[in-house]
Formats: structure tokens, sequence, C-alpha cells
């Protein structure tokens, strides 16, 4: 009789996967594959039965006490028979003593809570469209946005570091020098005090991470970010719920909210400046 077998993914094989979630309508970039395998290369698995892919999952361990569970798919003809429960196993068993985080579904948290999982807060997806309001809105910044290529990449790791709780300098890296992106910072006095990057997606694009010191500054961002983009195109922002002024602030961008998740952990929420964060950077890799 076939059974299950759990392995370790390729990076082309996550290219596959990704593929799958396209179907699946969670719109990846078309680059991620290249850019989450180096946020941890042994945290990609994948599922087989008789020889056939038919799931995945990430585990990402970003250092021994930290890492971020995401990007669980079994193919539908394979669910509900135990093989998801199987996968999930294998990746909790890898983060075993890591403080764990997830962005999963919000109707699956009574599920995240038997494997130990706390709700944070909610993240929520907005979908806005090019053109619809004019974002060029003047401002009384004295700093500039600038492409981050002309930015140290100690002064972004610095200023990055603040964002999440454990090292992840070769997936930025990575990140912001992706092909088919756009990577921006505002610098006022040499000083980094907020970036973003947007990259095209399966349909559309998507601006992740956005950080930024001030409302006005997240605003300079986004606008700089969209600014040449075709007129009438989709774009999304992942914003924390309980940022507030996040929240309007897409709001003001005339855009609508399409999806939500559940941020949890499996121990402390870490101390992270949410009301810097005007955007995640992936609810799949954290």
């Amino acid at each position: 009789m076939a059974e299950l077998h759990i392995r370790k993914m390729t990076q082309e094989e996550l290219g596959l996967a990704l593929s799958w979630a396209a179907i699946e309508g969670w719109n990846p970039g078309l680059h991620d594959a290249k850019t989450y395998f180096l946020a941890d290369p042994n945290g990609f698995l994948l599922a087989e039965f008789d020889g056939k892919a038919i799931g995945c999952i990430s585990a990402i361990k970003y250092s021994p006490d930290f890492a971020f569970i995401g990007f669980y798919l079994v193919k539908p003809e394979f669910r509900g028979q135990g093989y998801g429960m199987q996968l999930w196993q294998a990746a909790m068993s890898y983060l075993s003593g890591c403080n764990i985080g997830l962005d999963g579904v919000a109707a699956q948290q009574a599920n995240y809570q038997k494997s130990g999982f706390q709700l944070a807060y909610a993240n929520v997806r907005f979908q806005g469209e090019v053109g619809l309001v004019n974002a060029d809105k003047p401002n009384k910044l004295k700093g500039a946005v600038v492409p981050l290529g002309t930015v140290p990449l100690s002064s972004l790791f610095t200023y990055e570091n603040a964002f999440f709780p454990a090292d992840r300098t070769a997936f930025v890296q990575a990140w912001v020098e992706q092909d088919d992106a756009n990577a921006l910072a505002y610098v006022d006095e040499g000083s980094v005090q907020g970036y973003g990057v947007i990259r095209q997606c399966q349909t559309g694009y998507k601006i992740a991470p956005l950080f930024a010191d001030s409302l006005e500054i997240a605003r300079s961002l986004i606008a700089a970010l969209t600014a040449d983009l075709p007129k009438g195109a989709a774009f999304f922002l992942d914003v924390p719920a309980c940022h507030q002024d996040a929240v309007l602030f897409a709001k003001g961008f005339a855009m609508e909210p399409v999806f939500e998740t559940a941020r949890m952990y499996t121990q402390t929420q870490p101390a992270l400046p949410l009301n810097r964060i005007y955007g995640v950077t992936s609810f799949e890799i954290g």
C-alpha cells in the first residue's frame, strides 16, 4: 500500500507549489519561489503519495527562537484523508522549541488553537485600483523618496530589524532586488524612515512590505510605488487591523477589504511596532 512521503522541496518544486497557490487564488508574486526559498532552504516541505506531489507547507526557521508556518496546501482530490495533518505535524516537528507565527484563515482559528496557537490580531487584505484616487496629495515632508538601490544595505537592514523578530537579511536583500518589482525608501538627512516594495503578481501588484515612521511617509511611499503602474491595474496591501490609522489609510486610497487572516503565535506575541506597519511582507513566510 502506498504511503505518504514528506521531504524538503527544491527551489524548482517551490515554483510548482506556487502554481498550486495561484489556482487557489492566493495570487503569488512572479518570483516568490526564488526569494521565499532564501528565507530557509530547509523550510519548504513537499508531501508525495505514490510518487506524486500532493501537498506542501512552509516551515521557516528564522532562528532557534522564532519561526513562521504557512503556505499550507493539499491538492483538492487528496483532502480529507489525513495527509494535511501529517504535513502539519512534520512542519511543527521541524520548528519544535520556536515561537511560531502564522497567518491563517479566520475559520481555522479553533484548529490552530489545538496546536497551541493564540490569536494576536487580524490582517486585512485591501484591493485598490490605480488611478481611482489621486495619490499625489501635497505633504510637508522634508526628506525624499529614493530608489532603495541608492541606500546602503546596512541602513536598510538596520531599519528592517525593528519590524521582524529575527534576522532575515538574505531574504530581505533578495526581496528588494527581485525582478518585476520596485523598491523605494524614504530618507531624511541620511536616515531611512520608511520603505516599501511593490511586485508584480499573477493578478495585479502587491505592496509588501510598507513600513513607515509616519502616515505622511507611508502616503508618500504608496503614491510613488503606484505612480508608474498602468491605470486601472489592481494593487493589494495587507494591513494589520489593529493599526486603525493604516486601515483608514488604505480606505483613503479607495481600497476595499477582500480577505482577512488571523495572525497567531504559539508563545508571546513579538513586540513589533505595529503602529508603523502599513503593509506586512508575506502571509506565507511572515
